[in-house]
């Protein structure tokens, strides 16, 4: 896989164009997310909750937890202690209001670090969740690697992350839109056009479908599956620890 970046001007490693775009976009992002996903992307956090359900968790760790919109309907769905973890400032920012605001601050707590060495002991959490994260991450495998030493053996871990449609008209039409529309309204709102030059190019970088089961397997995750949703614009990939 490629290691494609945000801004292409830049010096910084990835890992750092990464925290500072999302530092750029958080105020917006949210509204960015309904308008861009035409609010999809609520329901396709509806389908990683109801999964993380079935596996009845004490504690869940919620990587790239962003803005926090997946660590709440988790913490409203279930009865754990969720850690919401991101490599950006501003996004956690904007996270931990939202947090607060719906009286979930002794359920949720957010951490801000870096998804490829993490702070916390060995076989931590039941479940962990990343929703479109992995592909940012500098390094997948490490990342993977750290996300399989802190997962509890028997544990859960579910990835939702943007594929590519492989079928007509789907296809043609999704690559129109990212590449033509979706980096305008992007532009438009966050004044970031980069960010959202940066996501169609970042998509269609990374892995997806089989490939992405086989790098599950080769970070000793057991029985991957994964399930496309609307059409393959995203995927949802479960394995066990």
């Amino acid at each position: 896989m490629s290691n494609v970046k945000p801004y292409s001007d830049s010096d910084l490693s990835k890992k750092k164009q990464v925290e500072q775009m999302f530092d750029n976009i958080s105020d917006n992002y949210d509204l960015l997310n309904r308008i861009l996903s035409m609010g999809i992307d609520v329901s396709w956090r509806k389908k990683v909750v109801k999964s993380v359900q079935k596996a009845k968790p004490s504690t869940i760790l919620d990587i790239a937890t962003g803005t926090g919109d997946l660590a709440i309907a988790m913490a409203k769905a279930t009865d754990a202690k969720i850690t919401g973890f991101d490599l950006s400032a501003g996004m956690l920012e904007v996270g931990r209001k939202k947090v607060s605001e719906q009286n979930l601050a002794n359920r949720i707590e957010m951490i801000q670090g870096d998804a490829e060495n993490m702070p916390f002991a060995d076989h931590s959490f039941d479940v962990i969740t990343v929703a479109f994260g992995v592909r940012n991450f500098e390094n997948l495998s490490k990342g993977l690697d750290e996300i399989y030493r802190v997962l509890k053996p028997g544990g859960k871990f579910i990835i939702l992350e943007f594929s590519q449609p492989e079928s007509f008209p789907m296809k043609q039409l999704y690559a129109f839109y990212s590449k033509n529309i979706l980096p305008k309204i992007g532009k438009q709102i966050s004044k970031d056009q980069s960010a959202y030059t940066y996501l169609p190019d970042s998509v269609k970088a990374f892995p997806y479908g089989e490939k992405m089961k086989n790098i599950l397997k080769s970070s000793n995750f057991v029985q991957p599956f994964d399930k496309k949703l609307t059409f393959g614009i995203a995927s949802i990939y479960e394995s066990l620890k």
